[in-house]
């Protein structure tokens, strides 16, 4: 079969590469964001992950291929709609990972370990924690944390806890949001699609997203207190609480909560709001307010 590079490059999932910039968690707010040699070594970084998690969307495609047949949304990806064979997706994959190995050696043995750590976890959940219920959803937020970690690692810098606590009620956040969106759009058909999808129940999520909506506020909320810049620091918060609505509004309204990459790439007061915390956040800590 002739080689389609538009659809490899598609396999990989670059759009769902936003997640990875995490990883500059740990450069942005320590206020070594201007530093070349530590931003040299987080792009790098950067990009090893996203080899890393692309390496395991190749997996779960080839994994999933018969089941995405009959999704109607990933119906379309490159494996099940026959674009692109089971045997290029293997050497793929193969490919992906020995680049990760290679770069991530590198760079440093500790983010070697992150990689290998990630891809194990994946793995695993891939054949089977993605069917055990709750666990299913922490395996996301461990992968988030994994990548603030690299981050940290990579540039030598530590995070605030109260900051790293907020990755992972985010991240709780995104993934509750995700398994919610599956059940509305799939409905009925949601235990055919995605097996764990039979243990969640739309009340059951939204009891969780009482929990962890409130919690993803307070902990920033004590972050910009304890932060260096804690009193003007305080003027972010505003800009959290928004996000927070917003795309709890969308998932309601528009349903568009499967897929997070949708909400930050397309909707524009989302967008916005990401772009204003940014500039603020390094308006105060690089200019030193």
């Amino acid at each position: 079969m002739k080689l389609n590079i538009k659809e490899i490059v598609k396999l990989t999932r670059p759009k769902q590469w936003i997640k990875n910039f995490f990883i500059f968690a740990a450069i942005v707010f320590s206020g070594k964001f201007m530093d070349i040699d530590l931003l040299k070594g987080n792009i790098i970084t950067f990009i090893i992950f996203c080899l890393t998690s692309s390496s395991i969307y190749v997996l779960n495609d080839i994994v999933d291929i018969d089941k995405d047949k009959c999704h109607p949304e990933k119906k379309n990806r490159p494996l099940a709609s026959g674009k692109v064979t089971i045997l290029q997706g293997v050497v793929l994959n193969i490919i992906l990972v020995l680049l990760v190995i290679i770069l991530s050696l590198n760079l440093n043995y500790k983010i070697f370990i992150i990689c290998l750590i990630y891809i194990i976890m994946n793995i695993l959940y891939t054949f089977k924690l993605k069917n055990v219920v709750i666990i299913d959803v922490m395996i996301i937020t461990f992968g988030f944390v994994l990548r603030v970690e690299s981050g940290s690692m990579a540039t030598k810098v530590e995070l605030s806890p109260w900051l790293i606590l907020c990755t992972v009620l985010l991240s709780l956040f995104l993934a509750l949001n995700k398994r919610k969106g599956e059940i509305k759009m799939l409905k009925k058909d949601s235990e055919k699609h995605r097996a764990i999808l039979k243990e969640y129940s739309i009340e059951f999520i939204d009891s969780m997203l009482n929990i962890v909506t409130p919690s993803i506020f307070i902990s920033y909320c004590l972050y910009t207190f304890s932060s260096v810049q804690s009193k003007t620091m305080m003027i972010t918060i505003v800009y959290v609480l928004y996000g927070v609505f917003r795309y709890q509004y969308l998932m309601e309204k528009l349903n568009i909560g499967s897929k997070p990459e949708a909400v930050f790439a397309k909707d524009k007061p989302f967008l916005i709001n990401i772009i204003l915390w940014i500039t603020t956040v390094l308006i105060i800590i690089y200019f030193k307010l």
